[in-house]
């Protein structure tokens, strides 16, 4: 059988953790074949972003259009747009029917806190882009700068599940709010729920959280095994557990890994299982 195929629209992480190459390895994990638009060239590492080189927009959309003129494209997740010039046109692309399945990743911000998007990045997802998407999928911090809402105000799931609904009201058919990348009291420390929010449904997907700091790329990874589970035929909620299992298997695995300094990767893969 050959392998269907899926399309990723990001940026680069040079340090290989996040961005594309987490795609790739977690599409390749699904046995997909996955093609690419490059968005953005990072120069980072384990430690944090030290530069970042953006891609014009008509460059974006030409690589969008070369793969699906030529290729049967499954499902589609973005990352990195890192302009809201970038959002805008692929909104567009995705006004045209040529985007299926979308899962949007909101990226905004790095772990290590460098902004990867410029100023009105958030308005632009809010007003173009999310309208299209099947699932949006915010860790805590990005679902906050969306929807105008201090993080430290995020106490409990209820306060997660509002923050869904609010995403919701920008047009995208399911909200996924991430809870992994905080370690706060008032959430849980030894778990990391992440909730998803559809059209009267709620569905919270828990798990315990792995004491490890190679966690770089998750959402990344997360967002794109969403959009293979779509490409399959899956439901967003079934796509959506099968991914947090996906990833928590890889975190599990890579959790005594020593690469690099600083949050290292996560085992797509499954090298030490």
């Amino acid at each position: 059988m050959q392998p269907l195929t899926v399309l990723s629209i990001a940026g680069s992480d040079s340090g290989g953790g996040a961005g594309i190459q987490a795609d790739l390895r977690t599409f390749s994990a699904f046995e997909l074949h996955a093609t690419t638009a490059i968005t953005a060239v990072t120069a980072q590492n384990t430690l944090g972003v030290d530069a970042v080189a953006t891609i014009e927009p008509d460059m974006v959309v030409a690589q969008v259009l070369s793969v699906v003129a030529d290729f049967d494209v499954a499902a589609v997740k973005t990352g990195m747009l890192a302009t809201p010039a970038t959002i805008e046109r692929v909104a567009g692309l995705a006004s045209e029917g040529l985007l299926p399945h979308l899962v949007v990743d909101p990226v905004l911000v790095s772990s290590s806190g460098h902004a990867l998007m410029s100023d009105g990045g958030v308005e632009a997802y809010r007003e173009a882009l999310l309208a299209y998407a099947e699932v949006v999928t915010p860790n805590l911090r990005e679902a906050s700068l969306l929807c105008d809402v201090d993080v430290r105000e995020i106490k409990s799931h209820d306060d997660m599940v509002a923050l869904a609904r609010a995403i919701l009201a920008f047009g995208p058919t399911f909200a996924l709010v991430k809870g992994g990348h905080f370690a706060q009291a008032s959430l849980t420390e030894t778990r990391a729920p992440d909730i998803l929010v559809g059209a009267g449904d709620v569905f919270i997907f828990d798990a315990a959280r792995v004491d490890t700091r190679n966690d770089h790329g998750t959402g990344c990874s997360l967002s794109a095994a969403i959009a293979a589970g779509l490409a399959f035929g899956r439901t967003v909620p079934d796509a959506t557990r099968d991914a947090k299992s996906f990833v928590l298997a890889a975190l599990t695995s890579a959790a005594n890994w020593k690469l690099g300094s600083g949050h290292g990767p996560i085992d797509h893969l499954g090298w030490d299982e």
